[in-house]
This record gives structure tokens, sequence and C-alpha cells, in this order.
């Protein structure tokens, strides 16, 4: 039988997308954000979505599920905020562990940004780590680049497993596969030059690397944008405004040395979203759920990985290969 995952904090989709073609049937993904419900929804009528917040929903209603997903808000310990860690009113770790308790999935698996992995917040993991063992689960962490993975993109997460028992030895964490990560000039060319911008071409040698991570963004700022200051230094030496978000590719009379904007087209795509993935709501609210989204093909090797303990078996190197690896390749 397909295994079963339930999904905590399921934003706008990319960590069900890889998890579903990991081979994984979607049983729940719950969302308290209204848009990124509506493009679940749209993408994909049949999964059942929860709209609510996390603190309303129980987990004994999916008892015996085979996993237990999410992308639990990062805030709470990225570099780039406070960084209060667990005195962070954002930080849903508890009732992550809560829900585990309830639903007692086989196996667990939460992502957050590489600064939980960080010395500062040493004691909380060791903390969480000791929450799972009290319910009868042994965790293991790494941290996984999406760049590993065929996107284009620097995005090392924070990727946390856990296994009820034992972890099995059959459990192997994914490593880098397939050929490098192409180039943002490369994956978003045809984008760049769908409206007759002359100066796409040029552009594409100049954004000859692959991008820094993108950021979502927090409801309690304005519009939509690449991120803080250094960030945008990046994005600038790749020939990108980060300032914020075009609502249409450059047409023929932007200037052929002018530095274009992505789209939130543009931007899913480096976030390796397919081009038929649909985002509902404005132009600042689909923006947040692709910044904040999980890689769907980091999301599906892992699960993989996943699945493969779950059987028992070995994983198979050379088969591993994710059917979501070539959508970031667009030359």
């Amino acid at each position: 039988m397909q295994p079963t995952v339930l999904e905590i904090c399921a934003g706008g989709g990319g960590q069900a997308m890889g998890l579903e073609a990991a081979g994984f049937e979607l049983v729940s993904a719950i969302e308290v954000d209204h848009h990124a419900c509506n493009t679940l929804r749209q993408n994909r009528p049949a999964w059942n979505v929860f709209e609510g917040s996390i603190f309303d929903f129980d987990g004994s209603d999916y008892q015996g599920v085979d996993l237990l997903a999410g992308g639990v808000p990062c805030p709470p310990f990225s570099i780039a905020g406070r960084q209060l860690g667990h005195a962070d009113e954002r930080n849903l770790f508890p009732e992550a562990i809560r829900i585990v308790g309830e639903a007692k999935p086989r196996a667990v698996m939460l992502e957050n940004v590489p600064g939980f992995a960080s010395e500062r917040f040493e004691n909380y993991r060791r903390r969480l780590f000791r929450e799972f063992s009290r319910l009868g689960y042994e965790s293991q962490s790494q941290v996984l680049n999406a760049s590993w993975f065929g996107v284009p993109q620097l995005r090392p997460r924070f990727v946390l497993v856990a296994f009820k028992g034992a972890i099995p030895d059959s459990f192997v964490w994914p490593t880098a596969f397939g050929a490098p990560a192409h180039s943002v000039g490369d994956t978003l060319f045809d984008l760049m030059s769908s409206r007759s911008w002359r100066g796409a071409s040029r552009w594409r040698v100049k954004a000859s690397g692959i991008a820094p991570t993108l950021v979502g963004g927090s409801k309690k700022h304005g519009g939509p944008d690449l991120g803080p200051t250094r960030a945008r230094k990046q994005w600038a030496a790749l020939g990108v405004d980060g300032l914020g978000i075009a609502d249409e590719p450059p047409g023929p009379d932007f200037g052929v040395s002018h530095i274009p904007r992505l789209t939130v087209r543009m931007a899913a795509r480096l976030q390796a979203f397919p081009d038929s993935w649909a985002f509902c709501g404005g132009k600042t609210a689909a923006y947040r759920q692709v910044g904040n989204a999980f890689p769907p093909p980091v999301a599906q090797a892992v699960g993989q990985a996943i699945q493969y303990a779950l059987r028992g078996k070995m994983p198979q190197r050379r088969g591993i290969q994710s059917r979501l690896f070539r959508i970031a390749a667009h030359a």
C-alpha cells in the first residue's frame, strides 16, 4: 500500500509536492494562511486541507500515519531575525511534538533554517531530541543544501528525521547527485526574454551563478523583496534588482543595461516549482508562499530515503534521482 503523510505548516505545497513525488499519499495538510490553503486546493483538489491554526489541530484522528512532516516557522532561529528561539511566540516545535504524540507516526520529518543547527541553539536541539525520545523516537539531523539536488539556489536547510523505536540501518541521508545546478541565467532566460527584452541574452551571461537563498519575509513587514542588504548585494551581482518583485518580465522598452526584478513565477522556478503550479493571492501573498517553501526535489530526496527505511530496504543510489530534478533547468 502507498505510505501516508500528514503535513503541518504546509505553506504553498513545496514539501507536499516533493513527498507526493516520493510516493507518499497526503492524508491532510494543515495550514493557517488562507491564500496558501487556496493554492493547495487549486493545484490538488483531492487533497484534504485543514485551514486553521496548528494549535486547533488534533493529531489523534490520524493515528498510525506513516510520516508526519512539516516546515515549522523559521523566524525564531533565522540569522535575519532576533533569534529568540524557544522564547519566540512563533516557535511551533512544541506543537509539532504534541501532534507527534497524538498521531504516533512511524517517522517524522521537520525542516527549518540552518541557523537552528548553530551552537546558539544546541541546548534547545538537545531538549527537542529528548522530547522525541520520551515519545519513543530516535532522532537525527542534517543540514542539506538545495543546490545538491539540482535546485539553482544556495538554500541550506536543517532537516530533522525521527523514527519510532530506533533509526533503521537502512536509513541513509540523501547526498548530492546528478549534474550541478543550472545558473540563474540559464534557468530563467526563457522567462526573462518572453516579452522581447533586448537585454535578455546579455543578462543571461551576467547571471552565471546560482541564486542566494530566497527569503519569504514576514507578514509584519511590507511588500515582497529578496531579502536584507547582504542578500540584495548578492542578487545585484547576478544582475537582479532585489528591492521588489515585478508584475511581469521586462518588455522591449526596458533598457538593455537596466537591472530587472524577478516575477513570482521566476522565483518559483528558482525554488524548483513546476511552471504549472499556480499560487493564489496577490503578489505579496504569492511570493511569500514561494520564498518560504521547502524545494520539492529536496523534500522528495529525503522522503525517498525515509520510505526506503520504512520498507527496510537500502536505497539504490542510481535510482534515487528525483523526477523533479530537471524542472530546475530551462536553458
